[in-house]
């Protein structure tokens, strides 16, 4: 924290976790600062190709947000917890609300490459967690995953979306650790299981970010048909080529959905300490 707080001393209240190919979006930030990953004690290094590796702190529309422009992933060798460090660092800076973004396949037979989906709920095939273990002074023990996507928050991005003629899936996303895609069998295991996307991450975030009493939303690109479902052999460089092709889609759905959620959040934190 408090080398965070000798480079910048914004308060934003809505942190954002870019995934594979969208880290155009940091970009686009009025006023940014840029803090390199690599400098912050303790932050685990991103060494996957389309995640720089940065915080950008900045603002959108007036609203003061945090940018992870490079997320870690437990397949690069880290720690599950190591994983999850940037939430933890996200809630001591004071966010209320995490929107996590990713890259993800799709499962659902109604879902195409470029689709934007809305993340209802997920399924943890990592079978890791990062709040094992001693439990943090900021943390519930038992957390309740119960409505993890917030249900209200999410249906104002579906309202903004509709208004602003984007169209937006809606389904579960599957989690396994990666970095091998998965087999016909495991795709057909994920939909069997009420899955309409796969991906590799997002998981230890929302589950640190709801232990932190920190709301969350979730967005998934569907860069990619899952193994099976489709006739080309997955590579992470068409999946980033299809992120980047959506960048302004999801650039300008992003940006009114974090200046309608941002007078959402002043507006809920007015009403509570009335």
């Amino acid at each position: 924290m408090a080398f965070i707080r000798s480079h910048c001393e914004l308060s934003p209240t809505i942190g954002i976790i870019l995934g594979s190919g969208l880290g155009e979006f940091a970009d686009t930030l009025s006023d940014k600062i840029s803090i390199d990953t690599s400098q912050i004690p303790h932050y685990p290094i991103s060494t996957v190709e389309g995640h720089q590796g940065r915080l950008v702190f900045g603002s959108i529309n007036k609203v003061q947000v945090l940018v992870v422009q490079g997320r870690t992933h437990y397949y690069e060798g880290h720690g599950i917890a190591e994983v999850a460090y940037v939430v933890r660092l996200m809630s001591k800076l004071g966010i209320k609300l995490l929107i996590v973004t990713n890259a993800a396949g799709g499962v659902n037979p109604d879902f195409k490459p470029g689709d934007l989906m809305i993340i209802s709920d997920h399924i943890n095939f990592m079978f890791k967690n990062p709040l094992r273990g001693l439990q943090l002074p900021s943390e519930s023990r038992w957390t309740d995953m119960q409505n993890s996507y917030d249900s209200k928050y999410s249906e104002i991005i579906e309202q903004v979306a509709l208004r602003m003629n984007i169209p937006l899936k809606r389904g579960v996303l599957f989690v396994s650790i990666g970095p091998t895609y998965e087999t016909v069998a495991e795709v057909k295991m994920a939909r069997h299981f009420g899955a309409d996307a796969v991906s590799m991450s997002t998981v230890p975030e929302v589950i640190t970010a709801r232990a932190n009493q920190i709301k969350v939303v979730g967005i998934s690109c569907i860069t990619n048909l899952a193994t099976g479902l489709g006739s080309a052999q997955l590579s992470h460089d068409d999946v980033t080529d299809v992120a980047r092709r959506v960048t302004s889609k999801f650039q300008r759905l992003l940006t009114e959905v974090i200046a309608v959620l941002g007078k959402k959040l002043e507006k809920d934190s007015r009403n509570t300490t009335i």
